[in-house]
């Protein structure tokens, strides 16, 4: 099964979705132990919970609950995007083992930083989820650059 296919990148794109049809930041997680098991899943809810940190990573963190150390061990983060440096720290603190992304030409996160850290990082290069993104900013530049730390960017004037 290729990655495209698997539960946990399928379940990240659902929550993209997800986010997308509430007026969120369309991006989407899905973390999967080493035996293929989901531990849990989330989506980006900084618009819709005013929230400073939760990015689409952290609240899947979030949804699997505090856990022993041992569960991340060969764990992957599935995510529709390159992770912000928040979200790559929250992956290199709980020492995931993989971060598969659905693609990074709306964004380039930690990509370069998970590598140095011994992560392995697979870059799905897919369509759907640069669409989903490239829309989103289209129609919310302001709500995007405030995802990303940018907010003068995303001022209208």
């Amino acid at each position: 099964m290729s990655e495209t296919e698997s539960i946990g990148f399928k379940a990240a794109l659902e929550e993209a979705k997800k986010g997308f049809s509430e007026g969120g930041v369309p991006i989407g997680a899905c973390l999967v132990d080493k035996d293929g098991k989901i531990l849990g899943r989330g989506h980006n809810m900084r618009v819709q919970n005013s929230s400073a940190t939760l990015h689409a990573e952290i609240a899947t963190l979030e949804t699997a609950g505090r856990l022993p150390a041992s569960a991340y061990k060969g764990a992957t983060m599935y995510t529709t995007l390159s992770p912000c440096d928040m979200c790559t720290g929250a992956c290199i603190l709980y020492k995931v083992s993989r971060v598969v992304m659905g693609e990074n030409n709306t964004f380039v996160g930690g990509d370069d930083y998970l590598k140095q850290r011994g992560v392995e990082v697979v870059n799905l290069q897919n369509a759907e989820c640069e669409q989903l993104m490239s829309e989103f900013i289209r129609k919310h530049p302001e709500d995007w650059y405030e995802d990303i730390g940018e907010p003068e960017k995303g001022h209208k004037h």
